[in-house]
C-alpha cells in the first residue's frame, strides 16, 4: 500500500511538473511570437515614416458613384435553414439573387469559403423588405457608413494628404459624411442607394458551417450607380482639375444589371473617352471588385484595361481576372489564403497577357497604355509589382503602407497593438510555384519586413520588361471590427505613397 501511495505521489508530481513545463513553454512561444510581431511592426512603421511630405498636395480624381452602407452581423440577420442550403457544392453559381432561397444559398457558399462577395438583387421590393427588417429588428446593432469604392478611396486619399475630386451623385444627407475638403462632381439626388453589408468574423458559425476568416457578403439593388450617372459631371470637372492620378472604380455595379441593348456599352465608351482624354502625365488606376458576369469582364478588357497604368485587386479578384484572360471563364470562391508563390504566378500571368495586348495593340486604337503596376492585397500579405524606371516609385514603401492600413482599418484603430495581431505569412516563401526546383526562396526577416527583388518578364520573343516585386506581411487583426471597405482603403493608401 505504501509503495502504491509513493507511486501515485510520484506520478502526481511528474504530472504537475509536466504541466508547468508546458505552461512555461507556451509562454516562451507566445513571448517569442510577440517579439517577432513587434519587430515587424517597428520595421513597417520605419518604412512608412521614411516618406517626406510633398510641398504640394497631389491631385487625385476618383470615380464613380456612392452609396450608404448598412452594416450588421451576418449570422444574426440570416436564419440558417438546412433544407435551403444543402447541396451547395464547388460548382454552385448564381449571378444574381432573386429570392430568399438564393440569398441563403449564395451566402452559405461564400461564408464557408471565407470569400468576399457582392451580389445584385433585382427584386427591389424584397430588398426594401430586408433593409426594413435590418432597421427594425436589429436597430440596436446596425451601423450606417459612407459607402462605395470611390467615396472610400477618396476619403483615404484625403487622409493621406491628397487634394481629391470625387465623381458621384449623393444626397444632402450623405454629403455630410464626406470630408468637406473633398470636391464632389455630380448633382444632388434625393435618396442614396443602400448596400446591405453582412459581416462575419473568423470562427463564426452558421448552422454546421464555420467561417475560416473574417469577411463580408454585400447585397444591393442600386438604381443610380449602375448607370454611372456622374460620368458627365466628373468629366467637366476633370478638365480644370488636371489630376496627377485618376482612379476608376465602381464599374462592378453594372454586373448582372438589366440594361437595354447597347446601353451598358455606351456608358463604358463614355468612361473610355474620359480615360483616354487625360494627358500622359496623369497616372490611371483601375480598382477591381467582385465580378461574376463574364460579358462585363470581357467589356472591361475592351474598354478599360488597355488604357490604365495600374490595377488593384484582392486574391479572389486576381484569380477571376486570370481565368477570364486565359480561359474565358469566371471563377467563384478561390483559396482565401493563397500562398505567395501562387499569387505571384497569377500576377505575372495577368501582367504578361495585358502587356502582350499592348505590344500587339489588339484593338488597333491609339492612346493605349502599358500596364506598369499591379497591387494584390490578401489577408496575409500585400504584393506589389511595378515596372522598373516607370512613373511608379517607392514600391517597398507602398507595400508597407498597405500592410499597416489593412490592420488599422479592420481593427478600426490608429495605434497598432502587436498583442491584437497575428501573422499568417510563413518564415520563407518561394517566388514561384511553377518551377520548384529552380525557384528562389525569400527568407523573411522581421527586422527588414518588406523584401523586394528584381525580375524580368518576357512579353514576346523580342521584348522583355524589368520589374520589381515587393511583399509585405500583414499584421492580421485578431478580432475584426470592419472588413467592408478594407480593400479600398488599402489600395488608396498604397497609391498615395507612389505619387
Amino acid at each position: 500500500m505504501t509503495s502504491v501511495l509513493k507511486y501515485m505521489s510520484l506520478l502526481t508530481t511528474c504530472s504537475v511538473f509536466a504541466a508547468l513545463i508546458s505552461i512555461v513553454w507556451q509562454a516562451f512561444l507566445s513571448l517569442k511570437q510577440l517579439n517577432k510581431l513587434t519587430s515587424i511592426l517597428t520595421g513597417l512603421l520605419a518604412i512608412e515614416s521614411s516618406l517626406k511630405k510633398p510641398l504640394e498636395a497631389p491631385k487625385v480624381a476618383v470615380g464613380y458613384g456612392a452609396c450608404t452602407d448598412l452594416l450588421l452581423h451576418a449570422t444574426d440577420f440570416l436564419n440558417y435553414t438546412e433544407e435551403l442550403v444543402k447541396g451547395i457544392g464547388p460548382e454552385f453559381t448564381v449571378d444574381e439573387v432573386n429570392d430568399k432561397q438564393e440569398l441563403l444559398q449564395t451566402f452559405a457558399y461564400y461564408f464557408q469559403n471565407g470569400a468576399a462577395a457582392e451580389r445584385i438583387m433585382p427584386n427591389t421590393e424584397l430588398f426594401r423588405e430586408l433593409v426594413q427588417i435590418a432597421k427594425s429588428r436589429h436597430r440596436d446593432s446596425v451601423q450606417w457608413f459612407l459607402g462605395g469604392n470611390a467615396p472610400l478611396m477618396s476619403t483615404r486619399f484625403h487622409l493621406e494628404g491628397a487634394n481629391v475630386l470625387l465623381g458621384a451623385r449623393v444626397s444632402h444627407k450623405l454629403r455630410r459624411l464626406v470630408p468637406a475638403a473633398i470636391q464632389i462632381a455630380g448633382d444632388e439626388i434625393p435618396e442614396d442607394d443602400i448596400h446591405l453589408i453582412l459581416e462575419y468574423k473568423l470562427g463564426d458559425t452558421w448552422g454546421p458551417l464555420e467561417a475560416p476568416r473574417a469577411n463580408r457578403y454585400i447585397l444591393h439593388s442600386d438604381q443610380n450607380n449602375p448607370h454611372l450617372n456622374s460620368v458627365e459631371h466628373f468629366g467637366q470637372a476633370l478638365r480644370s482639375f488636371q489630376p496627377r492620378l485618376l482612379v476608376i472604380s465602381g464599374i462592378q455595379m453594372m454586373d448582372s444589371y438589366k440594361f437595354a441593348p447597347g446601353v451598358r456599352e455606351a456608358r463604358l465608351e463614355k468612361v473610355q473617352e474620359q480615360i483616354t482624354s487625360q494627358t500622359s502625365t496623369t497616372l490611371q488606376h483601375f480598382e477591381m471588385a467582385s465580378y461574376v458576369e463574364i460579358e462585363l469582364l470581357q467589356l472591361l478588357r475592351q474598354y478599360i484595361l488597355p488604357y490604365v497604368d495600374s490595377l488593384g485587386m484582392n486574391e479572389q479578384e486576381l484569380g477571376n481576372l486570370q481565368q477570364v484572360l486565359t480561359h474565358g471563364r469566371t471563377t467563384l470562391a478561390t483559396d482565401w489564403n493563397p500562398r505567395v508563390a501562387t499569387a505571384l504566378d497569377q500576377m505575372r500571368a495577368v501582367f504578361q497577357i495585358l502587356t502582350q495586348d499592348f505590344y500587339r495593340n489588339v484593338t488597333g486604337l491609339p492612346r493605349r497604355r502599358l500596364l506598369t503596376r499591379m497591387h494584390v492585397h490578401t489577408l496575409a500579405y500585400q504584393a506589389l509589382l511595378t515596372v522598373r524606371d516607370s512613373q511608379w516609385e517607392r514600391t517597398q514603401l507602398a507595400a508597407a503602407k498597405a500592410a499597416l492600413i489593412a490592420h488599422r482599418h479592420v481593427c478600426q484603430t490608429d495605434m497598432i497593438n502587436p498583442e491584437a495581431a497575428t501573422l499568417l505569412l510563413d518564415d520563407s516563401f518561394a517566388t514561384t510555384a511553377q518551377n520548384k526546383g529552380t525557384a528562389n526562396r525569400i527568407q523573411f526577416n522581421p527586422q527588414n519586413p518588406v523584401p523586394c527583388w528584381n525580375e524580368t518578364i518576357a512579353v514576346n520573343d523580342q521584348k522583355s520588361l524589368p520589374i520589381e516585386i515587393c511583399v509585405a506581411p500583414v499584421l492580421v487583426c485578431r478580432v475584426a471590427k470592419k472588413t467592408a471597405g478594407a480593400g479600398d482603403n488599402i489600395s488608396a493608401a498604397a497609391l498615395s505613397q507612389q505619387l
